[in-house]
């Protein structure tokens, strides 16, 4: 009888969203973890924290009986060492990455994590040519671009998340309205991960019931409007960006592509042109297929004129920032 061999699932940036990929990919029995990450050096002390990381989460998969292997490998800043064991991934999940800081521009944020993304794709493209790569690092749909461009993967392979996480939170101020279960909302957000991103208003519904039949218009745009500044929400309440909700957005996308699930999900992706989409030579939010290839079918979603206009908006949005983004490269 031949050995099954466990999916591994490799994690870059063991930050506050990394570690939570991690665990959540863990608790769900999707595979073996790897997580990478620099160490932290404190006066003459140097801490090594993804290996403390690993070892606390192998003790929690013992105290809850789930067979499962973690391991933590520091990896030097530019690139150069540390990264080996990313030989035999099956999914490679980047969320390295700097924050934007006060005082950045969007351009200084671009170039810094363009050099991280540069220090990381040589090691996926000699250590795990076959792996399917899930870019997390912030502007998503732009980075999610430089990583395809950088890595030369097959279109397919490479996919950003920022859409399951915005619908998750388009669903969660909807059921918080309507009184209902999140279960039963259907609703989903597409364009870039910003400010202009597009909830579909015309496709949303509870139990097959419209939601303009179930909300004012001004009720909607109120949803419509903390949906789109979710994430600034956090961040004020909580001085940090936000992990769960992020984590378990990229989980969901692992989930399907490792079970073959075949789920269709808004995700960032590359597309060399697209008619129904008026898009091209663009990474961003669009429903797709996602299966054991990776992102296996792009999904045409009837939208109003009026969502098609701001659709518009949110694609010439990423445009700019990807034109800035193409200096670095």
């Amino acid at each position: 009888m031949s050995k099954h061999r466990r999916k591994t699932i490799s994690v870059i940036g063991a930050g506050n969203v990394g570690e939570h990929v991690a665990s959540l990919a863990l608790l769900k029995g999707l595979g073996d973890v790897r997580l990478f990450d620099i160490p932290r050096k404190e006066g003459d002390k140097v801490f090594e924290p993804v290996k403390g990381k690993a070892l606390d989460l192998q003790q929690m998969l013992s105290a809850l009986e789930i067979d499962a292997k973690v391991e933590g490998f520091t990896v030097s800043p530019d690139g150069k060492s540390g990264y080996e064991t990313l030989e035999g991934s099956d999914i490679v999940v980047i969320t390295a990455g700097f924050p934007r800081r006060p005082g950045m521009s969007r351009e200084d944020l671009l170039d810094k994590n363009i050099q991280i993304l540069k220090a990381i794709v040589p090691n996926i493209q000699k250590y795990a040519p076959n792996a399917i790569v899930i870019v997390v690092t912030n502007p998503v749909d732009t980075m999610t671009y430089v990583t395809y461009k950088l890595l030369n993967f097959p279109t397919k392979r490479v996919m950003g998340m920022a859409g399951i996480l915005d619908s998750a939170r388009f669903r969660t101020f909807i059921s918080y309205k309507l009184g209902v279960s999140p279960k039963d909302v259907h609703a989903y957000v597409i364009g870039g991960h910003g400010d202009e991103m597009v909830p579909i208003i015309s496709r949303s519904n509870v139990k097959g019931i419209p939601l303009e039949n179930l909300l004012s218009e001004e009720e909607i745009k109120e949803i419509v409007e903390r949906t789109k500044f979710g994430g600034g929400e956090i961040v004020a309440l909580m001085g940090t960006s936000a992990y769960y909700a992020p984590a378990m957005a990229v989980v969901e996308m692992i989930e399907s592509i490792l079970l073959d699930a075949k789920r269709i999900h808004p995700c960032s992706v590359y597309v060399e042109k697209n008619g129904f989409y008026e898009v091209e030579d663009i990474c961003v939010g669009i429903p797709v297929l996602l299966g054991k290839d990776g992102w296996e079918k792009i999904i045409e979603v009837p939208i109003s004129e009026e969502e098609r206009q701001q659709w518009r908006k949110s694609v010439e949005s990423v445009k700019r920032t990807v034109e800035i983004a193409k200096k670095f490269l």
